[in-house]
């Protein structure tokens, strides 16, 4: 196992500045992921930890030892990392076996230490009885634990992983999910981690950092970012969410374009606010504060996906599947609110709706 410290790194590509002043410590087994959209800098980051770039400005340390600062630059193959990548990268001529092997002969390391190392991590990731097999003769996600097999064989200090998923179906991605956080847990390694899918870092993350055009938003636990988002931009990007324009009046925040409707409000925000609210945070009951129409309702199994027609605006609701049923479209309906998540009415919103167009 291993630690991380950053401190105050900067990257830029000529004029364009791609990581800003990312400053922190990821901590002893430690699983972190480094979330945002294509571009922000997440995958930037990673590889000046592997020692693939080198930062603009600021030092980088593996444990104690200094591998990227000022003078100093240690190769990739000094600093004890093992690296998984987007695409496999498995020999195709090469068995199973072979392909785990591959760093420790490179290293000369006796036979019977590499037998027994390979044998150990193929037990680890599920393929001992498939260490005979060419690639061409496995799935995808036996593709994919080969090469985590083959990253993990020389008892590296930390586990990088770049989009190791994003080449799966979404039903593989979903085991793969927790086949790597069982296998982290069990050898109990440090691991940062890169994607843009969001319910990834949700699933496997110990803490998520999310970047956007080069500088974190926000760092902390999957409940932390998701509950507690600290702007408009971590709300959207974590899970589904709405955001309605409102203002705060005498305990209440009062929505014009749901026909002047309101919902209580005790916290410390005034005037005119963005108020972000999470599908499942609103329920249809028999009485509440927001009174609208049912104009669609979707069942997808296990819930129902709704749109009530509020005033001028349309609201999404979450309801239990087994509701499916009791749902006409047409009729009035009431909903009750909670956790809103209320920010300051200061542009971003509108900067974060263009973008996205």
């Amino acid at each position: 196992m291993s630690t991380v410290t950053i401190r105050h790194i900067t990257k830029s590509f000529g004029n364009h500045v791609v990581l800003q002043d990312f400053n922190e410590t990821f901590g002893d087994g430690e699983f972190i992921t480094l979330l945002g959209p294509s571009g922000c800098g997440k995958t930037t980051m990673l590889r000046m930890i592997a020692g693939f770039e080198h930062p603009t400005s600021g030092e980088l340390y593996i444990d104690d030892q200094l591998v990227s600062g000022g003078k100093t630059f240690l190769p990739p193959e000094k600093r004890g990392i093992g690296m998984v990548f987007q695409s496999y990268a498995v020999w195709p001529h090469m068995n199973v076996y072979e392909n785990v092997a591959y760093p420790l002969q490179i290293r000369k390391e006796p036979k019977d230490k590499i037998r027994e190392a390979v044998e150990r991590v193929l037990e680890i990731v599920h393929l001992s009885q498939y260490a005979e097999r060419l690639p061409s003769q496995l799935s995808g996600g036996q593709q994919q634990r080969v090469a985590l097999a083959r990253a993990l064989v020389a008892a590296p200090k930390l586990l990088l992983l770049d989009e190791p998923l994003s080449n799966l179906d979404a039903k593989l991605r979903e085991t793969m999910r927790f086949e790597i956080k069982e296998i982290q847990r069990r050898i109990g390694i440090t691991v940062v981690y890169v994607t843009h899918d969001q319910t990834e870092a949700m699933a496997m993350s110990d803490r998520i950092f999310l970047i956007n055009r080069g500088v974190v938003q926000q760092s902390g636990t999957p409940r932390e970012i998701y509950n507690q988002p600290c702007n408009q931009f971590v709300a959207d990007f974590l899970g589904k969410v709405d955001f309605f324009k409102g203002e705060v009046r005498d305990g209440k925040i009062v929505f014009p374009g749901m026909g002047g409707q309101s919902l209580p409000y005790s916290g410390e925000r005034t005037g005119r606010v963005d108020v972000a609210i999470r599908p499942e945070n609103l329920s249809i009951a028999a009485e509440g504060p927001l009174t609208g129409t049912l104009e669609t309702c979707y069942y997808l199994g296990d819930v129902n996906d709704c749109r009530i027609r509020v005033g001028e605006t349309l609201v999404r609701v979450t309801a239990p599947g087994w509701t499916a049923e009791e749902m006409k479209t047409g009729e009035t309906v009431h909903l009750q609110a909670r956790n809103l998540m209320v920010f300051p009415d200061d542009g971003l919103l509108e900067e974060m709706l263009t973008i996205q167009t």
